[in-house]
């Protein structure tokens, strides 16, 4: 059901390339009956790592795959299995929200399996979405193709926390404008209680020119829209199968906007296929194309680009991935605290197994890592699937495969990639109105004595030494937040935006 596997592999393999305080470590190796192809990581507020697996687990399960895993780890590699996924529950979850709900629980979403049997990928079911608290326990929230011809859309994929307390993402099928399971995707809104609206359903006009297939989610930018991507359609492809892909703004209240249609020109040098957008400091989104670019020669369709749009659509494209620095960026880039972006490609690189790369904002693109694709590699894990910066200024992540015996091509890590930057704090939704609570995620936060947003002096309400619980003070501006304590200071890694 994903892209990833069809990376396209080099031939030369060589040992992983790391400079000068750079040090990268194999956390976690899969074996199946804990997970296999893991999605990637989050950081919790009890300081705490988590994640999901597409399949393992009770391997007698979905086919013999296992229907996937939740699971914990520490940033210094200590592992829990928290709970296997079964058929009835979800098949093949895609990642947890990257911010708590106010209730301390994740939420995440399950592509297939659920109580809509009979329907969707040979009968597992069309999908779910479900929530686990940190011990493990996990509950169904909603089963999609809970309605008619699955107009409330089916094969979630992603979610996010906004700043109304709710979750928003989309089905990658399904919708209102599409016959049944075949579907053209749908944007939702969904409250703690499993209270589903649907906001948008794709292909409401003419030949899908508002996009197809929205498979990577959206995300809330500080003007309190949604801004997301559909990996096809749009108004430069023959047909919505043809992929191109567009960027969207979507309101709260479901009006959506095409910003950008790909392929403007013949090859598609602005890319093609986009996924998840970010915003940075500067207000602008940045994303990735998982093919396309100006490299053809090297990746047939292109080895995939790095992009920016503005919230009005104008578009640049950043950098082309030629396959020797890496191809296919399958997730997108994240802003590091020193003010650079880093990312992964999943494929190709001098190791032939993806890389990770740094791209300051001029679009200067370096390689700091690749990863081999060989039995015989140092670290045992290729095929990369992006980046988390934990508050320890480290980074994480998760592949796809691994080389060793009995999980050959699957199983995959977490791993840790240092470069030295120093601890930070991060809240965990990045704006919010004077009186709102909030969520200050850092490292050793025991000592603190006092926060401040841009500033204005705010009260701890409570402080578990890795999350402060503090609300939005009167007065307070958009600006930096500064954690003190201990003798020292810790500032966030991005401004905070006062809701007005």
């Amino acid at each position: 059901m994903t892209k990833r596997a069809a990376c396209l592999v080099l031939l030369i393999c060589a040992a992983a390339i790391s400079a000068g305080a750079q040090t990268f470590t194999t956390l976690h190796v899969f074996d199946l009956t804990d997970g296999n192809q893991p999605y990637g990581v989050t950081q919790a507020a009890n300081g705490v790592l988590y994640g999901t697996t597409i399949t393992g687990g009770n391997l007698s399960l979905c086919y013999g795959n296992g229907c996937g895993t939740v699971f914990s780890i520490t940033t210094d590699g200590t592992f829990a299995a928290l709970d296997s996924f079964d058929q009835t529950q979800g098949y093949g979850p895609h990642g947890l929200s990257t911010s708590q709900a106010a209730n301390g629980d994740f939420y995440g979403t399950v592509l297939a399996g659920g109580a809509t049997t009979g329907l969707c990928l040979n009968g597992l079911g069309c999908g779910t979405i479900y929530k686990i608290t940190h011990s493990g326990v996990l509950t169904v929230v909603y089963n999609f193709c809970s309605q008619d011809n699955c107009a409330d859309g089916s094969g979630p994929t992603a979610l996010i926390r906004a700043t109304d307390g709710n979750f928003y993402g989309t089905t990658a099928y399904g919708g209102a404008n599409c016959v049944a399971t075949g579907g053209c995707g749908t944007v939702f809104k969904i409250t703690l209680d499993g209270t589903l609206t649907t906001l948008y359903s794709f292909c409401s006009i003419g030949g899908c020119e508002d996009g197809y297939y929205p498979v990577a989610g959206v995300i809330q930018a500080i003007d309190g829209n949604f801004y997301g991507t559909t990996d096809s359609g749009g108004t430069n492809c023959a047909t919505p199968a043809d992929g191109c892909g567009t960027v969207f703004k979507i309101t709260p209240s479901g009006v959506l906007t095409t910003l950008y249609s790909f392929c403007q020109q013949s090859g598609c040098p602005d890319g093609n296929e986009p996924g998840t957008l970010i915003q940075a400091t500067n207000g602008e989104l940045y994303g990735s194309t998982y093919i396309g670019g100006t490299a053809e020669a090297y990746c047939n369709s292109g080895c995939g680009t790095l992009f920016k749009i503005t919230p009005d659509g104008a578009f640049t494209t950043l950098y082309s991935f030629d396959a020797t620095d890496g191809s296919n960026p399958s997730a997108p880039p994240l802003q590091a605290s020193d003010g650079n972006f880093y990312g992964t490609t999943c494929c190709s690189g001098v190791g032939g197994g993806g890389t990770i790369y740094k791209l300051s904002p001029s679009g200067a693109l370096s390689t700091l890592h690749s990863f081999c694709f060989h039995a015989n590699c140092r670290e045992p894990g290729s095929v990369p699937l992006g980046l988390v910066q934990d508050t320890n200024g480290d980074f994480y992540g998760a592949t796809e495969r691994v080389f060793i015996d009995g999980c050959t091509n699957d199983c995959g890590t977490i791993y840790s990639f240092s470069i030295g930057l120093k601890p930070f704090v991060e809240t965990q939704l990045a704006s919010g109105r004077v009186g709102a609570s909030v969520t200050i995620l850092g490292t050793n936060l025991a000592g603190a004595t006092g926060v401040s947003f841009n500033g204005t002096e705010a009260t701890i309400i409570a402080n578990s030494g890795s999350a402060i619980e503090t609300t939005v003070p009167a007065g307070a501006t958009s600006g930096l937040i500064t954690v003190t304590g201990d003798g020292s200071t810790l500032k966030s890694n991005k401004p905070f935006h006062v809701i007005q």
